[in-house]
């Protein structure tokens, strides 16, 4: 079983992306969607122990997290201590019940790849990028989106022509769905007709 790295900057269309991994039959581990559960089950009482005021009718509230990590940003490390294995067992899970099931390729989507040394752990590694402008106009229309709220996201983030740098495959959001679902689909034809990338 092959296991592609898929991971790229905020704004740069990987949830879109990942999505179309899906979509063809490749299955697919996303990180963020873990995280997203484990803030309303096993994660919410170790992190209301480390940030007091941040668990709420019984999960994590990302508005109050955001708030204090941004008044402490070294807190950062204790957020990742506390989430970083949890999303690692998951992971484990994951892909155990897809290399039981026969599955010649799946997908890890991965945000911080390279900043929590994923690379270590899949067979080759697919950045998701488009122009730095488009970037910028996909950020921050989203809800609840500031200048600096993007600033601190980046600023935690391995930049993008550092990351197209190290990858395998390149995938640009920047020119459409459809070229984006060409893109995939010709990664998806490379990496099930061989062995190993």
């Amino acid at each position: 079983m092959i296991i592609l790295g898929l991971t790229g900057s905020i704004g740069m269309g990987k949830s879109t992306t990942a999505a179309m991994f899906s979509d063809i039959g490749v299955p697919v581990n996303d990180a963020d969607a873990v995280v997203h559960a484990l803030y309303q089950d096993e994660a919410v009482a170790p992190i209301e122990a480390a940030f007091p005021g941040t668990a709420t009718r019984g999960s994590v509230d990302r508005t109050e997290l955001t708030r204090q990590l941004a008044k402490d940003p070294s807190l950062f490390k204790v957020l990742e201590a506390i989430v970083h294995p949890l999303v690692r067992e998951k992971e484990r899970t994951f892909l155990d019940h897809h290399r039981a099931a026969g599955a010649p390729l799946v997908v890890l989507d991965i945000p911080l790849l390279f900043e929590t040394k994923g690379e270590n752990r899949v067979d080759a590694i697919a950045v998701v990028t488009c122009d730095p402008e488009i970037q910028r106009q996909r950020v921050l229309k989203r809800p609840g989106m500031t200048e600096e709220k993007f600033a601190l996201i980046l600023s935690r983030q391995v930049p993008d022509q550092e990351k197209r740098a190290k990858a395998d495959y390149i995938i640009d959001t920047g020119q459409g769905l459809d070229s984006a679902r060409d893109q995939v689909a010709a990664i998806v034809q490379r990496l099930t007709s061989q062995k190993r990338p």
